[in-house]
């Protein structure tokens, strides 16, 4: 029986015309899954380059791709005309941005994962939506409901469980720094979240130049510091994937499914997913056992959010 060799080429039409016959909100799944799946495994990679490379420097070349990655998505959107349209306040809004995101955020984040378990940082990172919802009563003077408070309450608990390792009688957090840096960067990103909105221009744009006047920010605190600018091989494919990944091509398909999708809540369901699979990866690729308190407490986190979203 002859063998028959199937060539990249024929594969790539073989999808383009499965994409092309799916439905809208199917496409609208894809994209947002396929981020969710790329947001899944970043945590393990911030782990693994962390112990190569000081959180600073990882940021500065991370930030360097993801210009490099997010430049040629505005090109092949047939977008980057749009730079040029930049008005003296965008880009001033565009550098204030910065300093809260990727200059303070990720700073922030990446030296919580370097001091916590990745699955402890992860997970507290994961309950980003509940700072927002109170600094948005705080800032857009919105109302909150009893129930929304106990949907808050139920999700800091599971932040407890995650952080005293499960013996919440005693209180003790055997790495209280780790985990105020880790909460830390969920009101930066929140934050950061409520004056994004505010912003109207386009979301790549705005994302890429954020990250080119950020890498600007990173590099003079990485030579203030005298921090030492040396790759290996590893680090170097760390960098990359954080870069193309968690701070490029997965926020662009996100954007692509939330556009697609009927309603935003059909997709944004998805991220709950997300810590599940992280865990998953984590355990196998960066070798951690898997604590039940983490289980436990991500357990509490999710259903505050899920409580949270639903409430009306």
């Amino acid at each position: 029986m002859e063998a028959y060799n199937v060539s990249f080429s024929e594969i790539f039409i073989f999808a383009t015309v499965q994409l092309r016959m799916m439905t809208k909100q199917n496409k609208a799944y894809l994209y947002a899954g396929t981020a969710v799946f790329m947001w899944s495994t970043v945590g393990t990679a911030f782990k693994l380059t962390l112990s190569l490379l000081h959180p600073v420097i990882m940021l500065l070349y991370a930030s360097l791709v993801s210009i490099i990655v997010l430049f040629i998505i505005l090109f092949i959107q047939g977008k980057a005309d749009l730079l040029l349209q930049s008005t003296r306040k965008d880009l001033i809004r565009s550098a204030l941005n910065a300093l809260l995101n990727p200059l303070l955020f990720y700073i922030v984040l990446f030296f919580s994962y370097d001091m916590l378990l990745t699955q402890e940082a992860m997970v507290i990172n994961f309950t980003w939506p509940l700072p927002l919802t109170l600094l948005s009563i705080i800032i857009l003077k919105q109302n909150i409901s009893l129930k929304s408070v106990m949907a808050i309450l139920i999700s800091f608990l599971g932040i407890i469980v995650i952080a005293t390792k499960g013996d919440i009688l005693a209180l003790h957090f055997e790495n209280p720094v780790g985990v105020l840096l880790a909460l830390s960067s969920t009101i930066i990103w929140s934050f950061f979240w409520i004056v994004n909105i505010r912003d109207k221009r386009d979301e790549v744009i705005k994302l890429f130049l954020n990250f080119s006047f950020g890498s600007i920010y990173v590099l003079l605190v990485a030579l203030f510091f005298k921090l030492p600018f040396t790759l290996s091989f590893n680090a170097l494919l760390g960098i990359g994937y954080i870069g193309i990944f968690e701070m490029g091509v997965a926020y662009v398909l996100w954007l692509k499914g939330l556009q697609l999708s009927e309603t935003t809540a059909k997709v944004s369901n998805l991220l709950f997913i997300a810590p599940f699979f992280s865990l998953i990866f984590i355990n196998i690729f960066v070798g951690e056992m898997i604590l039940w308190s983490t289980i436990a407490g991500l357990a509490f986190v999710v259903t505050g959010i899920i409580m949270q979203r639903h409430i009306k």
